[in-house]
């Protein structure tokens, strides 16, 4: 071989290699925007949720509520940390990762997952983990236990929510068919609904539902979590582009046109129907076109975003109005109309206006090896299907057992009666003089 050639195979083979090793470096700005992302989620938490329910229940209950988000906050972040990251995506099969992360095994400040450290990688996941069984909180406010709250909590994490990440984020089977749940139509929003519904039916209504109004204590707490909700759900559906780039970009636009419009339909309907637009319709249809956006946030454009956030608000409503005043379940903070029925209906809706035929209401296009809207939406709904069922089961078979644990998930009626503030923690949340 004469020498030319031989300069010239070196040649490209330093460019390939070049171009190898940079698949493997840290890039500074996707970094950059995950660290801010994860900020933003967990400001959805703490104290986002927590004002925002904090709000919603009675002046007596104030101070359980936010002290269940804060423990909850705990407890996930150490059993996250623990197993829960290892399990959900560490490579393991279709249904359950394996244990070689655990207590990040192998993970040092320069391991990389993509080109962004591992460890900022697992701290954004784990903030998705900490809001999660945070929201379920909703369905059995001001009437469980402490430690019955966190010992279910801690077993629906590991049980419910680590699995179902592993099937749609961490190569599980819901993600080799194909399933679009960019972040967390299925994984969160499904999970948390159903199992506050499933929460709600077992340990039955607050004592006086449903003849008793269970009025906000303090709208001002609830809106101004709201506020906080809407934006770090930019962290939420933005970072989950794991990028800084046009997919962050475009999924922090849906989100918020999903918001708005989710808001404005909302207060529509109560205007009419009411005859007053109110504070909590407006924040409630927020959250409602925030959670149908989710899954699809990666994959649909604006002119679909502003259908999915005018379905969110409409059937969103009307899920709540026939959760409550028709079937007479006391999910006490309307997790599953708001967050269930809104995730499935996002889920779904994916498959739709992900769609690049539609006009201005096109998206992105379907999953590799789909060609089909039908078939998109097909697997959609199994995904969709698979989440709740197992959802369901395992919710109800964890609260038969903390019940068994804990002597009775619920406080006593005089607690309850008394509130859960000086019953359980012997605190006040308004001392006034």
């Amino acid at each position: 071989m004469k020498i030319w050639q031989l300069t010239l195979i070196g040649l490209l083979m330093c460019l390939t290699g070049g171009a190898m090793a940079q698949d493997a470096v840290l890039d500074t700005g996707n970094t950059a925007w995950i660290l801010t992302s994860t900020a933003l989620v967990l400001f959805m938490t703490l104290p986002g949720l927590a004002l925002f329910y904090g709000g919603l229940v009675r002046s007596k209950n104030v101070l359980s509520v936010l002290m269940q988000c804060f423990s909850i906050a705990g407890v996930a972040s150490i059993l996250w940390l623990l197993v829960g990251y290892s399990l959900a995506f560490a490579e393991g099969n279709a249904w359950i990762g394996d244990f070689s992360r655990v207590l990040m095994a192998g993970v040092g400040k320069d391991t990389l997952h993509g080109d962004i450290p591992e460890s900022l990688f697992m701290l954004f996941q784990m903030t998705f983990a900490i809001i999660t069984p945070a929201l379920v909180v909703g369905g059995f406010a001001e009437r469980m236990k402490f430690s019955s709250m966190l010992l279910f909590s801690a077993l629906w994490l590991l049980l419910v929510y680590v699995p179902v990440t592993h099937w749609v984020w961490g190569g599980g089977w819901l993600a080799s068919m194909g399933l679009y749940d960019y972040a967390g139509g299925t994984v969160v929003h499904v999970t948390a609904g159903s199992a506050a519904l499933v929460t709600a039916l077992v340990m039955g209504p607050r004592r006086g539902f449903p003849s008793t109004p269970f009025m906000p204590h303090n709208m001002t707490m609830t809106v101004t979590g709201a506020g906080m909700l809407w934006v770090g759900w930019f962290g939420f559906n933005g970072g989950s582009a794991l990028a800084a780039g046009g997919d962050a970009a475009m999924a922090m636009l849906v989100t918020h046109i999903s918001a708005a419009t989710g808001a404005m339909t909302w207060m529509a309907i109560e205007w009419v129907k009411f005859g007053k637009p109110s504070a909590l319709g407006v924040v409630t249809g927020m959250v409602a076109g925030l959670g149908t956006i989710t899954p699809a946030s990666g994959y649909v454009g604006p002119g679909g975003a502003l259908v999915i956030g005018l379905l969110a608000g409409g059937v969103c409503f009307n899920a709540t109005m026939t959760l409550k005043r028709v079937l007479k379940i006391d999910d006490s903070l309307d997790v599953f109309p708001v967050h269930g029925v809104g995730g499935i209906l996002g889920t779904l809706l994916a498959g739709v206006f992900s769609a690049t035929s539609l006009g201005v209401f096109s998206g992105y296009g379907f999953a590799d090896g789909i060609t089909s809207m039908s078939g998109q939406v097909w697997v959609q709904f199994i995904g969709v299907a698979a989440t709740l069922v197992f959802t369901v089961v395992l919710t109800w078979g964890i609260l038969k057992v903390v019940a068994l644990m804990t002597d009775g998930l619920r406080v006593g009626a005089d607690e309850e009666q008394e509130g859960l503030d000086i019953a359980l923690h012997e605190e006040r949340g308004y001392d006034i003089h």
